[in-house]
C-alpha cells in the first residue's frame, strides 16, 4: 500500500504553508510568468492561468494522494499574499527520503522566505513525519538557492553533470548544466542559526 503525506498546514514566523487552493490561481500564474522561474525550473514557458488552474485543482492533490510528495503554497501570515511554493517529490517511503523543490514570487525576494519556508518543512518531516533524509538540487550557475541550501544547513554531497537543461527566459533557448546535490538530515538543520543567515535578494 503507498503511503502518503496528510492534508496539512505549516506555521513560520512569518508564513503559513498550506495546500494550493483556487484563489490562489492568478498570483500563482503571475508568479510562474517570472522570468527567473522559467530559467531555473520546468514550468511551460507561456505559462497561463488555465495551466495554474490545473495544477491547484489536480495535479498539484495527485501529487500528495497518490504518494509521490506534497505541494504548499507559502503566504505571509499577516498579508495572506503568496510568496512562493514548496515541493515534495521522489519521495522514497521506505527510506523516508524526499528532495524538495523551492520557487519564490519575484515580488517577495530578498525576505528570506525561501528558507524560512524549507526549514519550516523539514522540521515538519523530521518531528512529525519521522523523516531521515531531505534533498536539494540546485543549478550550478543559481546562486540564490545554493546560499539558500547553505543557510538551512544542508550539505553539499557532490555535482551531478549535465544533469539539468536550464533555459533562456527570453528566448526559451535550452543548455545543459550540472546540479549541485545538498542533503538535510536532522542534526545539521539545528547546527544552523536561523537569525544569523541573512537573506539573498534573489530570494
Amino acid at each position: 500500500m503507498t503511503s502518503s503525506f496528510p492534508e496539512i498546514s505549516i506555521s513560520t514566523d512569518r508564513l503559513v504553508l498550506r495546500a494550493f487552493e483556487p484563489q490562489d490561481v492568478p498570483a500563482l500564474t503571475d508568479m510562474m510568468a517570472d522570468e527567473l522561474v522559467r530559467t531555473w525550473t520546468t514550468v511551460p514557458h507561456s505559462y497561463t492561468a488555465e495551466d495554474a488552474a490545473a495544477w491547484v485543482s489536480l495535479l498539484a492533490p495527485a501529487e500528495r494522494t497518490q504518494g509521490r510528495g506534497l505541494v504548499l503554497a507559502v503566504h505571509e501570515f499577516l498579508t495572506q499574499r503568496l510568496v512562493g511554493s514548496v515541493r515534495l517529490r521522489a519521495t522514497d517511503w521506505r527510506l523516508r527520503s524526499t528532495e524538495a523543490e523551492l520557487i519564490t514570487a519575484p515580488w517577495a525576494r530578498g525576505e528570506g522566505y525561501a528558507g524560512e519556508a524549507l526549514r519550516g518543512v523539514a522540521r515538519w518531516l523530521f518531528e512529525a513525519q519521522r523523516f531521515e533524509r531531505l534533498e536539494l538540487r540546485t543549478a550550478a550557475g543559481n546562486s540564490a538557492a545554493q546560499q539558500v541550501a547553505q543557510k538551512v544547513g544542508c550539505i553539499s554531497e557532490g555535482v551531478l553533470r549535465s544533469a539539468w537543461i536550464v533555459r533562456d527566459g527570453e528566448s526559451a533557448g535550452r543548455a545543459r548544466t550540472d546540479l549541485i546535490l545538498w542533503s538535510l538530515l536532522p542534526e545539521d538543520l539545528d547546527a544552523i542559526d536561523p537569525s544569523e543567515a541573512e537573506p539573498d535578494p534573489n530570494w
